[in-house]
C-alpha cells in the first residue's frame, strides 16, 4: 500500500537508517517541519528558516527533496503558501475547508495543489492522551475509531472525494490498533471504486487536470478602539 510520511527534519537526523527504508520501499516522504515545531504567530523570516531547516535534514539524512507539506497542527499562516511555492513544493495538505483537491492561488503565477484534510480522520482524538497536554483522557478502541473512519470513507466514496487518512506511529502503531488498521486498509483496497495512492501522486492527478485556482481576500481586522 502506497502511503506518504511526513518526517520532520530532526526525525531524519536521529533516525537515518528507518527513514531510508521507508523511501527504499517506495514510499514518499514529505515535510512537516524540522522540530514539528508550532507556527502560530511566526514571522515569515522565521517560518523560512525552518522550512529550509528541515529541507535539508531530508536531503542530508535521507537523500530526498519533498514535494509535499503539512503544517505542524495544521495551523499555517497567511505567508506560509508563498513559502512553499517559494521552496518548489507541488502540494500542501494542511486545510480543512473541501472535501475534494483543488489548487489554491499563491499570486498571479503560481499555485499549490491543496489535499485538504479533517480533524476526524487523525488517530490523534481517538488515541491520544498526555497528560497536561493533549486529550480528554478518554481513549477510544480500535472498533471505534475504525468504525468513524468507515463511515467517513463510505461519504466520501458517494460524493467522490478525497479520504486523507493521518496516522501517528506511536499512537496506531500500538499492537491491537495497528492489526484493526490493517484489516480496515485491506478492506478498502479491496473497494472497486476506490483509488489508494500516496499524496503526491494524487498531487500529480490534481495538476493535471488544469483546475482554476480558488483564491481568497485576506480578511481585514476591525477590532473596534476601546471607550
Amino acid at each position: 500500500v502506497p502511503a506518504t510520511f511526513f518526517v520532520p527534519g530532526y526525525t531524519a537526523h536521529r533516525h537515518p537508517e528507518p527513514i531510508r527504508s521507508i523511501a527504499a520501499a517506495g514510499h514518499e516522504i514529505a515535510h512537516p517541519g524540522y522540530l514539528h515545531e508550532s507556527l502560530v504567530g511566526v514571522d515569515e523570516q522565521t517560518e523560512r528558516e525552518i522550512l529550509d531547516r528541515g529541507l535539508r535534514a531530508l536531503q542530508e539524512g535521507v537523500g530526498v527533496t519533498p514535494v509535499g507539506y503539512r503544517a505542524p497542527m495544521w495551523e499555517m499562516n497567511w505567508h506560509t503558501p508563498k513559502l512553499l511555492a517559494e521552496f518548489g513544493f507541488l502540494y500542501d495538505s494542511t486545510l480543512m475547508d473541501s472535501d475534494h483537491p483543488y489548487e489554491l492561488a499563491v499570486d498571479d503565477q503560481s499555485a499549490l495543489v491543496e489535499l485538504p484534510v479533517s480533524w476526524a480522520l487523525d488517530d490523534w482524538q481517538q488515541y491520544c492522551f498526555v497528560p497536561d497536554f493533549s486529550g480528554t483522557g478518554l481513549i477510544e478502541t480500535p472498533a471505534k475509531a475504525i468504525e468513524l473512519w468507515r463511515a467517513e470513507l463510505d461519504a466520501m466514496r458517494d460524493v467522490g472525494g478525497a479520504w486523507i487518512l493521518t496516522n501517528h506511529p506511536f499512537l496506531s502503531g500500538r499492537p491491537g490498533r495497528a492489526a484493526a488498521l490493517r484489516e480496515f486498509i485491506a478492506e478498502v483496497c479491496a473497494m472497486d471504486d476506490v483509488w489508494v495512492a500516496g499524496m503526491a501522486e494524487i498531487a500529480g492527478y490534481v495538476r493535471e487536470q488544469a483546475l482554476t485556482p480558488r483564491t481568497l481576500t485576506r480578511p481585514e481586522l476591525n477590532i473596534p478602539a476601546e471607550p
